[in-house]
């Protein structure tokens, strides 16, 4: 069965939430929508949910106008950024509470929750009071009230978001593991984010959403590859990708009285308007680099963001060891330029490290 738009606007107001936006989900597949905060992710989840209806576009599913059936009907569980549970009821009976609705036989609630509480790592918690779980704990019981329901859409809207760094990483984790045993055979997982290191790891096929347009669309792998565009270099990568205005002369790149040598895929570049992507990654601390001046130093974790700057160019280097440095110090970088990404005046991708498009755009 697959889930198929074609269209889907929403406007509300003088900004869209959804633009023309259209998709193919299949069954037994994970779908990541990344995008930043306001991009219409969770509007676009609400819309198959049937929590909001759009001003125009279809829904179809499994042969049928989606938008026409009721939100009761559509046999779709939502995951929320909030724990939203039953504080007066157990684990056990939050998880059964949508099976009572529907006053399926006890004994069927007793193995569908069991096996729900399996999936989820609660076992053992059934009779503990929501308020004795932890944050991590509450989510994955909204996760598994919702996985009870063997509902054939999954849509998880930010799940993780409410949740300190070391509980995102353990779930988003077990979620991986959850995923990948078979969940998804038999469903639609739809999990938005707006978060580009989770996208890669879920490493599902990728819907990168900015302003209710759907910028791209392809496996994980490929977005981060090939980044079609400035604004999806920007939303695909933590911190954004560098971009840096340059001028091209013959096999040189050079700004702000840099010179560096093009690498190879820029190889017939139009010289007019070119702007190069570099990842926080691909520049390093060097003794022999180029000097900048220190604008910001971020510690995040065991990893140093230095925001740096040179005339008009401003960058952000990311250094796994955690470093002292005061604003306005100097220090000097070098560029990996080999893995330079070159995009062209109107945005687009000009030529990639990984061979996209090399120039011809």
């Amino acid at each position: 069965m697959n889930l198929i738009a074609k269209n889907l606007t929403y406007k509300p107001s003088e900004q869209y939430h959804l633009n023309e936006v259209s998709f193919n989900f299949k069954e037994g597949n994970l779908y990541t929508i990344l995008g930043r905060t306001l991009s219409g992710k969770t509007t676009l989840l609400k819309t198959i949910a049937g929590l909001l209806t759009p001003d125009s576009g279809e829904i179809d599913f499994d042969g049928k106008n989606f938008l026409k059936v009721p939100v009761w009907e559509r046999n779709v569980a939502m995951v929320y950024q909030q724990f939203i549970n039953y504080p007066h009821l157990n684990v056990f009976e939050n998880i059964a509470f949508p099976l009572k609705q529907r006053k399926i036989d006890p004994n069927i609630i007793n193995e569908k929750v069991m096996n729900s509480l399996k999936s989820v790592g609660l076992v053992g918690y059934e009779k503990r009071k929501i308020q004795e779980l932890s944050g991590g704990q509450q989510q994955r019981v909204s996760l598994a009230r919702s996985l009870v329901k063997n509902a054939k859409i999954l849509l998880l809207d930010e799940p993780l978001v409410n949740l300190d760094y070391k509980l995102r990483e353990q779930l988003r984790e077990e979620f991986k593991n959850l995923f990948s045993k078979g969940l998804a055979d038999q469903t639609i997982l739809i999990y938005s984010t707006t978060d580009p290191r989770e996208t890669m790891e879920l490493n599902g096929e990728v819907i990168v959403l900015d302003e209710g347009k759907v910028l791209q669309v392809g496996p994980a792998k490929e977005i981060f590859e090939n980044p079609n565009s400035l604004k999806v270099a920007e939303i695909s990568n933590d911190p954004p990708m560098n971009i840096i205005a340059v001028e091209i002369f013959e096999n040189s790149i050079q700004f702000e009285g840099i010179k560096l040598k093009a690498p190879e895929h820029f190889s017939g570049l139009s010289q007019e308007g070119i702007k190069i992507g570099l990842r926080s990654s691909d520049i390093e601390l060097s003794e022999n680099g180029h000097e900048f001046e220190v604008e910001l130093a971020e510690i995040s974790g065991s990893e140093t963001l230095l925001h740096l700057s040179r005339g008009s160019a401003k960058i952000i280097v990311s250094i796994e060891e955690v470093l002292n440095f005061k604003i306005h110090d100097k220090v000097k970088i070098n560029f990996k330029i080999e893995k330079a990404y070159a995009f062209n005046s109107n945005g687009k991708l000009a030529s990639s490290p990984f061979g996209g498009l090399n120039g011809q755009n």
